[in-house]
């Protein structure tokens, strides 16, 4: 079975198309990769939530929190839940809305030369085993597709406005495997 599939779908990853995303920039080639964390409602890892989120059909009745990011237009390229389990919402060749106003490397708009990785999860706890091993196999697998250069976290782009994806992110773990990427030489809370 073939890794990559037409578009910058994964192979054997589950797919939910989301609505929210775009054409990349032309010159723009996909060199960042950006770690973020996300649970809905706030700390609660159970339920489906965040996949409705991405996808425009969350239930701002559902619970209080809902009404006020129900109306937010955004996405990721790949969500990873607590075991493990990969869910792609837009194919790599394109851009999700996941960044937001940020910049990288002295370069704005992350979103137009990134890919998005949702960690179910939030900034205190620590994430699990599984996530980290589907974490490293979809970054291995990004960098036999794209000129991967560069590692971090939402906070690092968008610093004072992001926290994500927290303190308990292993950062060491990222360094030893990754150590030949650029990473955020120290990590900001």
């Amino acid at each position: 079975m073939k890794r990559w599939q037409a578009g910058g779908w994964l192979a054997g990853k589950r797919r939910v198309f989301s609505p929210n995303q775009g054409v990349r920039p032309a010159d723009a080639a996909v060199t960042l990769v950006v770690i973020h964390n996300i649970s809905l409602p706030p700390d609660d890892f159970s339920g489906d939530a965040v996949e409705q989120f991405f996808v425009n059909r969350l239930d701002p009745a559902a619970h209080p929190y809902f009404a006020t990011i129900a109306d937010l237009q955004v996405s990721t390229h790949f969500y990873i839940r607590r075991s493990g389990r990969v869910v792609q919402f837009v194919g790599c060749d394109r851009r999700a809305w996941h960044a937001g106003k940020s910049c990288w490397a002295g370069v704005d708009n992350c979103n137009d030369y990134s890919v998005g990785i949702e960690l179910q999860g939030n900034d205190v706890e620590p994430y699990t085993a599984a996530q980290y091993e589907s974490l490293w196999e979809v970054i291995d697998a990004l960098r036999t597709r794209y000129p991967i250069d560069s590692l971090t976290g939402h906070c690092h782009i968008a610093p004072g406005r992001k926290s994500d994806p927290g303190p308990s992110f292993d950062w060491a773990a990222a360094r030893q495997r990754y150590g030949m990427l650029n990473l955020p030489a120290e990590v900001t809370s």
